[in-house]
């Protein structure tokens, strides 16, 4: 292992052209942090709002995620060489990313896995799965039966959620921004596919009572990826009793204005948030998700998973822009050669 390495560095806040390849000291093995030598990676809207200078944390070296194998773990926990999984633990916050040839990530977030998948293929799971099965089944606890809304459906991480819960046996909503993915969502599995708009209460006012009688019953479990552009009228559309959670934020960053929960929220719904840096932490620990079992599912053709676009790193330019389109239609990876 040389004394330098490649990274791929944000050299000052703006467009995606301020990404840059610069040899920088690699990072020496650390007490209680696991160093990976990476293979890929996965892009995330939240490196793309650190990129502009618009997120509450961010390091030069950007990337929440990565995948790769082990290139030396003085807590001892995994023998060099083994193929591991890495997400958040404040990588690409407080210190260093994905988006380095090695990282150093906290032992609570890297899981091993064992698997056929490619690189590339595996480099479009860990956040958006370990995020995913976070919202649909410990905070939002999905069940059998439940009527469910997930807004932001084709969306990586909402494609994902879409398919634990249809997994899970729930009746899924998804909604996207494009009529021309409505197919891709009933391929799915959803029970309907609708345009995201900023208002949808009006079309959902009945109580949910299980028994399919119509679009009117609120839903029983929403989860908001869009942002909190619709945060209150995804409250609305959620039945009392029932849970909305956001995760998400699709729409942009801005802030509700002069928000009065009293005036403005409907009553009894469970409102919660989740944001996906505190994969790892004591509430939401890494050994809570299953992923290999995940790993297995996507192995077997249960879930398309496959990355839509694959880069390698001297393309970063390219593939922050398409990031930044929003066109996508799925996950973009960066490949190491």
């Amino acid at each position: 292992m040389s004394s330098q390495m490649d990274a791929i560095v944000i050299t000052s806040f703006g467009e995606p052209s301020v990404l840059q390849s610069q040899q920088v000291p690699t990072p020496i093995p650390t007490a209680g942090h696991v160093l990976i030598h990476v293979r890929a990676f996965g892009l995330n809207h939240a490196e793309m709002h650190m990129r502009r200078g618009e997120w509450d944390e961010w390091n030069a070296i950007s990337g929440l995620e990565c995948v790769g194998t082990v290139s030396a773990d003085p807590t001892g926990t995994f023998p060099a060489s083994t193929t591991v999984v890495a997400v958040m633990g404040g990588m690409g916050r407080s210190i260093p990313g994905g988006y380095g040839e090695y990282v150093n990530v906290p032992v609570s977030n890297v899981v091993a896995v064992m698997t056929r998948l490619s690189w590339a293929d595996l480099a479009a799971l860990p956040e958006v799965y370990s995020t995913a099965y976070t919202c649909v089944h410990t905070i939002l606890d999905i069940q059998a039966g439940q009527r469910v809304l997930v807004r932001g459906a084709t969306s990586t991480i909402g494609q994902a959620a879409v398919h634990l819960a249809v997994s899970a046996g729930a009746r899924v909503t998804g909604t996207t921004r494009r009529e021309g993915r409505f197919q891709m969502l009933r391929d799915m599995g959803v029970e309907s596919a609708m345009l995201e708009e900023d208002v949808l209460a009006a079309r959902f006012t009945g109580p949910s009572t299980g028994t399919g009688t119509g679009t009117a019953e609120k839903f029983d479990k929403t989860l908001n990826l869009v942002g909190n552009r619709v945060l209150l009228d995804s409250i609305r559309v959620t039945r009392a009793g029932g849970r909305m959670l956001q995760a998400g934020w699709l729409g942009g960053l801005a802030p509700l204005k002069d928000f009065n929960p009293m005036i403005e929220m409907d009553s009894g719904v469970h409102f919660s948030l989740f944001h996906s840096k505190n994969l790892g932490g004591g509430e939401f620990p890494m050994s809570g998700i299953p992923l290999q079992k995940i790993v297995e599912q996507i192995e077997e053709g249960a879930w398309n998973a496959k990355p839509t676009h694959v880069f390698d790193a001297r393309d970063i330019v390219e593939a922050h822009t398409l990031l930044e389109s929003h066109d996508a239609g799925g996950k973009i990876v960066i490949v190491r050669s």
